[in-house]
């Protein structure tokens, strides 16, 4: 199974608008033009002065100049009213001439779908940008990342594929904020893939096997998805091989919920999250996706600052089924 295949075809569908800010680069222009030519997308909206983007004429890519733009006094006014009291006029005039929040307000106002930038600005400046902008989703505070996994044995996960969470956003989650990563995780996955998501809360310890404050952490936040999501399958604490091998979770008693088959992995910390989805990916040969953000109210995506052509094109079509 090739979830990013899958993932292209059901992005061609949708024919959504995606706005990707920062044309200066080079690869940016190149993934648009995939994006247009290969159906993955209905529209490219890029961002900056016409006469200075190197790009073939399509139909299918627009150029907005966001200095002369004819809502531009909108959009200010717009993020005025969303930082009132928070920042001072000339603040939020410096904000919409800032592509990234540019591009936010065009997704915030309808005018795109979503957005995928990061290629030549910090996480930091996406996040910004994208929370001041758009802001969480109804019922989310907060912003976390996910990583999408494909291992080559099937026989793992769902069709050897599995979601990591948090492996790029939240340092040090909170019970409240781990539960919520476990539910947005849990839709994300419905989401991207359809799969009915089994979830483990990962911990150095199965079932009260030991103790201590992190191990706390996760059985809070297990007690916190469960109230809030009743007809979810989650278990935890619960070590990662008994939440993945069969075998491993009957003699560990954990086999009763998610009979060893958990497809998303919820790390207690950043730390361990990286760590391992790294571990995965140079150690087993996995395809590491990401990160890929959930929580906002509308999709945006951030890229690393090393990524390819074909990782904006995947990036791209991830967010715009997200």
């Amino acid at each position: 199974m090739d979830l990013i295949k899958d993932i292209r075809i059901k992005a061609a569908g949708k024919k959504k608008t995606i706005v990707l800010p920062e044309s200066g680069d080079e690869r940016i222009l190149s993934a648009a033009e995939r994006i247009i030519n290969e159906g993955i997308a209905a529209g490219v909206i890029l961002i900056g002065d016409p006469n200075k983007i190197k790009i073939k004429k399509s139909a299918g890519i627009k150029i907005i100049n966001h200095f002369d733009y004819e809502r531009k006094h909108e959009f200010i006014e717009t993020y005025s009213e969303l930082r009132k009291g928070k920042e001072t006029p000339q603040q939020t005039k410096q904000a919409m001439a800032d592509p990234l929040f540019f591009g936010a307000m065009l997704v915030r106002k309808g005018l795109a779908d979503c957005m995928v930038c990061g290629s030549v600005n910090s996480t930091a400046n996406v996040l910004r940008s994208s929370i001041k902008v758009i802001g969480t989703r109804e019922g989310c505070s907060l912003v976390s990342s996910f990583f999408i996994i494909q291992l080559k044995d099937e026989k793992l996960g769902e069709k050897g594929g599995y979601i990591f969470a948090d492996c790029g956003v939240v340092p040090n989650p909170d019970a409240r904020q781990l539960a919520q990563i476990a539910i947005a995780s849990a839709d994300s996955a419905r989401t991207l893939f359809g799969w009915e998501p089994r979830v483990a809360m990962l911990s150095y310890s199965t079932k009260g096997s030991s103790g201590g404050e992190s191990v706390g952490k996760v059985r809070e936040a297990v007690e916190i998805v469960k109230a809030k999501e009743k007809g979810l399958c989650i278990d935890g604490e619960i070590q990662l091989d008994a939440a993945v091998v069969p075998d491993v979770a009957r003699k560990k008693n954990a086999y009763e919920v998610l009979e060893g088959r958990a497809n998303i992995l919820i790390f207690p910390d950043l730390n361990s999250g990286n760590i391992s989805y790294k571990l995965a990916q140079r150690f087993a040969g996995a395809q590491a996706t990401g990160p890929i953000l959930q929580g906002l109210a509308k999709p945006v995506n951030d890229l690393s600052r090393g990524c390819s052509v074909e990782d904006i094109v995947n990036s791209a079509a991830i967010t715009m089924v997200q």
